[in-house]
């Protein structure tokens, strides 16, 4: 039989933001991450979610840097894309960007399964900022989008269970340590891109872990589900059980019922198959299943208030469509975290197509109708098969390199020696990032920086915690052991490591800053401010006129800075660190809304009202944040501006 799928290079070019620089701080401060509800919630749900729930949740990004240097000036810019298709299916993949499936085309009718970002536009709503909306996403590492959406993965030509190829896309995952990989493929004639996905956990020690696969469709659908309840997580941040398809007198299954932003978490029973689906108002669309492994199933709606319209329009082009999301987990809902015995691993297989069912009328009618349809267009038996027939490939060693990842995974491999069939994780991926922790794995020293720049990132996990410690103290060796030992939760060790730098030769404020945030978190403020200033005098000394990694530096600190000056009353010296940032840095949106918050304390209400009446965008509001609204609030009694109107919850 003649195989017909290919895998080819691709081009996209589409309206697209800069990412910009990583921010050179290291992430010290908790975790700003809504996805989480208090204990008295707790106490009614089923007792494995609740400790699912309390198990293992990510409370710092560390060793994960913050992607906060992207804009919002978006302009024609090239991105790499993988292609494969058959003669029924194309899919497009972003391996520069998490590896996602950007596109997924119904050849025979043309038809675009997914909601496919027409721009490319960060916005900060993955774990460490930087994320963007549309496609197929893969989730790993903790309640959240992933560190990777905006990072490269590598990808290879794998052969295939059907004799033709698969396209392996794999990285590692830097936040809990573990290596993962997504195998596509496309059997001939077939409707269904199947995905066999796989995290292991190489280390002798039982891991959490996390996945959600995210499917962005169109937003004017109905999804179907099998269940008849749902757990339902607002911004409020409640986690209650209600009805499928109905409460509060709406059917929330038409995604433009729902007036704020929310997750509903089906309760699939243990028997059901698991799928989902979004269908138009002709009962056309895509529909999502899974073996087993896969259990959970979730539809994300924005909204149809004024703060999930604002973000619709911030993430893709003003007059476009809206979108929804229909996602898959391992877990029931997303506030869970899933034990990862030591030295194994978790595998399944998913399946994406075109789908046509009759979509509205009675929700159980509806749900049978539409099951029996999927059993007709795709066995539950054959994606259990699919699944035993990919797992002996899932160790094949890739063949022709398609794109280069990371090389985190390499300098873990090299450091335990461990044997990972399927992801090589070879010494050539390793570069200038892992450079200076190779020397200390191999000379048990840490080198400083080549010429003059800002210290890099610090990895954080035990052994290189052990492996800093052991090596000869420097100043730059105390401040990543300082990081190190903070991450670990020994803040008292780590100010000591930190004082200790600063005795040494070399830059002061890399350890001033973590020390004026150990400040902060204790209760300090004074005394934070005052390291603030002193870490900002020496980094304006450091830097001069260089840019690049400086600059972003400067800002970052500058922000954190007069943060921390204005919470003390500090206008004078907020005012002072103000003008020593760069022009561009000042006109940013960010540093704009930062600009009016000081003329406010300075009580110049007239200068800051003009600022908001200018009109900026905050490229790295956060999720959630509703720091533009409250900021205004203290201007004025006015309705917030719709422009600024980013509000994610009913108004207090």
């Amino acid at each position: 039989m003649e195989i017909v799928t290919t895998i080819r290079h691709e081009v996209l070019t589409l309206p697209a933001a800069h990412l910009g620089p990583d921010n050179p701080l290291p992430a010290l401060r908790p975790l700003d991450e809504m996805h989480r509800i208090e204990d008295r919630d707790k106490k009614d749900l089923p007792r494995d979610m609740a400790r699912q729930i309390g198990y293992a949740p990510l409370h710092s990004l560390l060793p994960v840097p913050v992607r906060d240097g992207y804009d919002r000036d978006r302009a024609p810019r090239p991105l790499d894309a993988l292609v494969i298709e058959n003669d029924r299916l194309r899919a497009t993949v972003l391996p520069g960007l998490g590896g996602r499936i950007a596109s997924l085309v119904h050849k025979p009718t043309g038809r675009e399964l997914l909601y496919a970002n027409p721009v490319f536009q960060p916005a900060n709503f993955a774990l460490n900022g930087a994320w963007f909306s549309g496609g197929i996403e893969w989730n790993i590492g903790a309640t959240g989008h992933t560190t990777l959406s905006c990072s490269p993965v590598h990808a290879a030509r794998v052969p295939a269970p059907d004799g033709g190829e698969m396209l392996r896309l794999w990285e590692w995952e830097r936040l809990r340590d573990l290596p993962f990989q997504v195998d596509l493929w496309l059997p001939d004639g077939s409707d269904f891109l199947y995905v066999g996905a796989r995290i292991r956990n190489p280390h002798e020690k039982q891991v959490p872990t996390y996945w959600w696969s995210n499917i962005a469709v169109p937003e004017d659908c109905r999804v179907l589900a099998p269940a008849e309840e749902a757990y339902h997580f607002g911004y409020e941040q409640r986690l209650s059980r209600v009805p499928v398809p109905a409460y509060d007198g709406v059917d929330r299954t038409y995604p433009p019922n729902s007036t704020y932003a929310a997750d509903y978490f089906y309760e699939v029973p243990e028997e059901r198959r698991r799928w989902i689906a979004a269908l138009d108002g002709d009962g056309h669309g895509l529909v999502q299943t899974s073996t087993d492994t896969l259990r959970g199933r979730k539809l994300f709606v924005w909204g149809r208030g004024p703060g999930g319209r604002s973000w619709q329009q911030w993430l893709t082009e003003p007059g476009t469509d809206g979108y929804c999301e229909i996602q898959a987990g391992l877990a029931r809902t997303q506030l869970e975290h899933v034990r990862l015995e030591p030295e194994s691993e978790v595998s399944w297989l998913e399946a994406y197509g075109p789908f046509e069912a009759r979509r509205d009328g009675d929700w159980g009618a509806v749900l049978d109708e539409a099951e029996a349809g999927l059993e007709g267009v795709l066995p539950r038996a054959d994606v259990d098969a699919a699944y035993a027939a990919w797992l002996p490939y899932a160790d094949t060693d890739p063949g022709e390199r398609l794109a280069a990842g990371s090389g985190w995974g390499a300098l873990e491999v090299l450091r335990a020696g461990w044997k990972l069939p399927g992801t090589p994780f070879d010494e050539s991926t390793l570069g200038e990032e892992q450079e200076p922790w190779l020397h200390l794995l191999r000379a048990g020293s840490f080198p400083e920086p080549p010429g003059s720049r800002p210290p890099g990132g610090t990895l954080v996990a035990r052994h290189w915690r052990d492996m800093l410690e052991t090596a000869p103290a420097t100043g730059l060796t105390e401040y990543h052991l300082g990081v190190a030992q903070w991450h670990g939760g020994d803040r008292a060790q780590a100010v000591r490591s930190w004082e200790r730098g600063l005795a040494q030769d070399g830059p002061s404020w890399p350890v001033l800053r973590c020390l004026a945030v150990a400040d902060r978190e204790e209760r300090h403020p004074e005394r934070a401010a005052d390291r603030y200033t002193l870490a900002f005098d020496d980094l304006c000394r450091e830097a001069d006129e260089a840019e690049g990694e400086w600059t972003a530096a400067v800002a970052a600190l500058g922000r954190e800075a007069i943060e921390a000056l204005l919470a003390v009353g500090r206008t004078a010296d907020a005012r002072s660190v103000w003008e020593r940032l760069d022009p561009g840095t000042r006109a940013r949106g960010r540093f704009r809304l930062i600009e009016a918050g000081l003329l406010l304390a300075e009580g110049r209400n007239e200068e800051a009202r003009a600022v908001f009446d200018g009109g900026f965008e905050v490229a790295d509001l956060r999720e959630g944040d509703e720091v533009i609204g409250r900021l205004w609030a203290r201007l004025t009694d006015e309705p917030l501006p719709q422009r600024y109107d980013f509000r994610m919850r009913p108004t207090p």
